[in-house]
C-alpha cells in the first residue's frame, strides 16, 4: 500500500476510448451487441462482411429487428448462405470461382443477411413488415406462449438484446431467403 495515499484525481486522458461510431452520446447500438451471444456468432460474422448491414446496425437513427439464426440452424442449411442453386445451373460447379464468382457469392450472402433484418423496432405483434433483403412480407405472432415469425412458423428462442436502435431476436432456423 502506498503510504502517500492515492494521489490527486486526474482528468480522463485523451486516450479514453471513443463511443461506438454510430452511437450518439455513448448509446449502445445493434453493432455493439451482435457478437455478444456465441450461439449466433456465425450470423454476426456474416453481418460484419456486409457493409450495408453493418452500417445500418451502427446507425442509431435506423431502428431494426435482427432475426439472428442460431449457429446450428446455419449449419443445417441445405447450402451455404452465399450459394444459390440458380448460379450452379447457369455457371456450373465453378459458379463462385473466376473473375465474377466472389461478387456473386457476396451478393447472395448480402441477400441472406438482409432477409434476416426488419426495418422496425419495436416490431408490434401482427404488424406486417418487409425484410430488407428480400422484400417479403413477414410478421410475428404469439402461439402457445412462443413468439413465431411468419410465414414459416420460425420460433424465436429469445430476445437477446434491446438497444437504442433495435433488438436482436435469436431464431431457431433461418428464413427462406431464396
Amino acid at each position: 500500500m502506498d503510504p502517500a495515499g492515492p494521489g490527486p484525481a486526474l482528468p480522463p486522458s485523451s486516450d479514453a476510448p471513443a463511443p461506438p461510431s454510430g452511437a450518439v452520446g455513448g448509446e449502445v447500438v445493434l453493432s455493439d451487441v451482435m457478437g455478444r451471444d456465441r450461439s449466433i456468432n456465425l450470423f454476426a460474422g456474416f453481418v460484419r462482411d456486409i457493409e450495408s448491414a453493418s452500417q445500418r446496425l451502427d446507425d442509431s437513427s435506423k431502428n431494426t429487428t435482427v432475426l439472428a439464426p442460431l449457429n446450428s440452424a446455419i449449419e443445417k442449411l441445405p447450402r451455404k448462405p452465399w450459394e444459390d442453386p440458380r448460379d450452379y445451373s447457369v455457371f456450373g460447379a465453378q459458379a463462385y470461382e473466376g473473375e465474377d464468382g466472389p461478387a456473386r457469392a457476396h451478393r447472395n450472402l448480402k441477400r441472406f443477411v438482409e432477409a434476416h433484418m426488419v426495418p422496425e423496432s419495436p416490431w408490434v405483434e401482427g404488424k406486417n413488415a418487409e425484410a430488407i433483403g428480400d422484400g417479403q412480407t413477414i410478421w410475428w405472432e404469439e402461439k402457445g406462449g412462443v413468439r413465431m415469425i411468419q410465414p414459416g412458423d420460425i420460433e424465436v428462442v429469445s430476445v437477446a438484446s434491446t438497444v437504442a436502435n433495435g433488438q436482436v431476436w435469436i431464431i431457431k432456423q433461418a428464413r427462406n431467403y431464396a
